[in-house]
C-alpha cells in the first residue's frame, strides 16, 4: 500500500470516528490549488475543518507535532476558499480539529489551532 492509500485508509477510519462522536460529514478530501482539507464536517453550529495525521511509530515525533504553523496558516486559506466557495460567509462559527491515529489509537484535539 503506498501513502496516499494508507492516507486515505486512515482517513477513512477517522471520518468514521467523528461520526460516532456526533460529526456529520460534509466532505472529504476537500482540493483547491491552495491545497486540502482531509475532512470538513459540523458539530452542532461549528462547521470543522479536520486534518488527520497518523503515525505507525514515534520516530517522527507525534502526529499532532506534525500541525505545525505551516501547515495551519494553508488549511485556514484552503478554509476560508471553502467557504466563500459554498457562499457560507465569514461569520459561520468553525473551527479547525486535529484527529492524531498512533498505531490504533484515535486522539481528537477540537480546536487545535485558530486564525492568528
Amino acid at each position: 500500500m503506498n501513502k496516499r492509500q494508507l492516507g486515505t485508509v486512515y482517513e477513512q477510519k477517522a471520518a468514521a470516528y467523528l461520526q460516532q462522536q456526533g460529526y456529520e460529514i460534509m466532505e472529504c478530501n476537500f482540493r483547491c490549488r491552495m491545497g486540502e482539507i482531509d475532512i470538513i464536517a459540523r458539530e452542532g453550529e461549528y462547521l470543522c475543518f479536520v486534518e488527520v495525521k497518523y503515525r505507525s511509530g514515534d520516530g517522527y515525533g507525534s502526529p499532532l507535532e506534525a500541525v505545525g504553523v505551516y501547515k495551519q496558516r494553508k488549511i485556514i486559506k484552503v478554509a476560508h476558499y471553502y467557504m466563500m466557495r459554498k457562499r457560507l460567509g465569514l461569520y459561520m462559527p468553525c473551527r479547525f480539529d486535529v484527529i492524531a491515529i498512533e498505531k490504533d489509537q484515535i486522539t481528537l484535539l477540537r480546536n487545535a489551532f485558530g486564525e492568528s
